[in-house]
């Protein structure tokens, strides 16, 4: 147990340090550097233990690839953000957006507006790479709080994404719990949508005292860049694209595209200035000036200063400081879950847990540690799900149950962390530094709260069918009329009994 705990003690006195020392630049070199040591300090632990260097280093790169695809979405929405602000698509979105949204009512309004959308079509991540990116160009010409602005967005989505049937986190925390999928979705809106309403709640609160006029707003964006429904199209293709299952690097990576080729029959004049291209024909000039603005982002120059800064970002070069503090986090990561080291420090706490609540409550601190020490949200959905099976089986238990708690847990805490992939990827993609938006992320503060209160109210702790029962309801459906493919309406469906 000592040795386990070294490289949790090295992570967290390490990057508190970087904190402490950097501020909000840790995130920019520091943070990569802590968790870079602390790669050699777990490695060294499980070599003590007995791990050979070789399989230490095959699983930080297995950690590494199975991370690949997250780091290509994050590119993608890198090289979107450019072109949505090289062809008006944010601009559109802001200027519609300070058409239609109250202030007084902002916060509470974006986090719903993202939790519908997410839950329609199962990303959180694709929902804060479009929607979101709009509505923190929306708060700050409003000169709303962004950190407050993220943390409405974050929250709307992952109420979505943990609740949608087309999700991953959904169908993974099924798969590891062995629960059925629809039987999950049902018993996770019990804690979901209260959660959701206190967040709502605690949203409109924020927000019943600000005064803000959007007509000189609206008039300087309508001189400086005439705005039209039709610059939502590449945003339509997106979700229309998510709505249809097409993979997310896919999806954002078309929405950029679509981005730039709006920008060039729309905007041609600009994507031309920007290209800086003298001497070369226009569709030269052109394609120089869209394929710029997916590697390096854009470059506003209107004169309007709120617009320029608005503008002026993407890219998918501004990704690679949070692409290298993703490589570093999944390494460690790797090799804490090769050594054992998270089997070790969780396993005593499952055996201590006697009570239903000190059960579930184990749970959703296994899994929150877990996207800490391991940086990424499957791990932390898929180790807990396997480790805390059997002692929800003792103590018979259906599997939804623990399926609902992985999900209120896991799914949910994953972008507070800093140097957890789903954190980093907030922070670069909403702009707002994690450790700023987290006391804001109401949603996800409370569903794993939610969850321990349901647990020690014994409220929706549904028990497993009986054995013999599901062996009845089996030979029922062997009767003459009846399909073998009708499976029990128990919750105990895709356990495996």
């Amino acid at each position: 147990m000592a040795e386990a705990l070294v490289p949790v003690a090295a992570l967290v006195g390490l990057l508190g340090l970087s904190f402490h020392l950097f501020g909000d630049s840790a995130a920019a070199g520091p943070n990569q550097i802590a968790l870079l040591f602390c790669v050699v300090i777990a490695t060294f632990v499980a070599w003590r233990r007995g791990h050979s260097i070789e399989s230490l280093r095959d699983a930080a790169t297995a950690s590494v690839t199975a991370g690949l695809s997250s780091i290509f979405i994050l590119l993608a929405v890198g090289a979107l953000i450019g072109t949505w602000a090289m062809s008006g698509t944010l601009v559109a979105m802001v200027y519609y957006g300070l058409r239609l949204l109250d202030p007084d009512y902002f916060y509470m309004t974006a986090c719903l507006i993202c939790a519908v959308i997410a839950f329609s079509i199962g990303s959180s991540w694709t929902v804060a790479g479009t929607i979101g990116i709009g509505l923190m160009g929306i708060a700050q010409r409003m000169g709303l709080d962004p950190a407050l602005t993220a943390g409405a967005v974050i929250s709307g989505a992952y109420f979505g994404d943990k609740s949608s049937p087309l999700s991953d986190t959904t169908n993974l925390a099924c798969a590891a719990s062995g629960a059925a999928l629809y039987d999950h979705i049902r018993e996770t809106l019990w804690t979901s949508v209260p959660s959701l309403l206190l967040a709502l709640a605690l949203f409109w609160t924020f927000g019943t005292s600000v005064a803000f006029d959007p007509a000189p707003a609206l008039a300087r964006i309508e001189a400086a860049f005439h705005p039209s429904p039709l610059y939502f199209l590449p945003l339509v293709l997106v979700l229309t694209l998510a709505l249809l299952r097409w993979p997310p690097f896919i999806t954002i990576f078309l929405g950029a595209l679509a981005g730039g080729l709006l920008a060039v029959i729309a905007a041609p004049a600009t994507v031309i200035a920007f290209a800086e291209a003298d001497g070369l024909p226009d569709w030269l000039a052109l394609l120089k000036g869209v394929w710029a603005a997916l590697a390096n982002g854009f470059v506003s120059e209107t004169g309007l200063p709120a617009a320029d800064q608005l503008l002026s970002r993407g890219g998918m070069a501004s990704m690679l400081g949070t692409v290298w503090l993703i490589l570093a986090a999944l390494a460690f990561g790797g090799v804490v879950e090769k050594a054992g080291i998270l089997e070790r420090l969780i396993g005593p706490a499952i055996r201590a847990a006697r009570s239903l609540t000190a059960l579930v409550a184990t749970l959703v601190a296994a899994a929150f540690s877990t996207n800490v020490l391991a940086s990424d949200q499957y791990i932390a959905i898929v180790l807990p799900g396997r480790m805390f099976r059997k002692a929800f089986e003792a103590r018979g238990l259906a599997p939804v149950v623990l399926s609902r708690a992985v999900g209120d847990s896991a799914t949910v805490t994953s972008p507070l962390i800093p140097w957890n992939s789903c954190g980093a990827y907030m922070a670069a993609t909403l702009g707002v530094a994690t450790i700023s938006f987290v006391p804001y992320c109401f949603f996800n503060i409370i569903n794993p709260l939610m969850t321990i209160l349901f647990a020690a109210l014994g409220f929706r702790m549904l028990l497993r069918a009986p054995v013999t029962a599901q062996i009845g309801a089996i030979q029922g459906a062997s009767q003459p009329g009846q399909a073998l493919s009708q499976r029990p309406t128990s919750d105990a469906g895709g356990s495996g009994h």
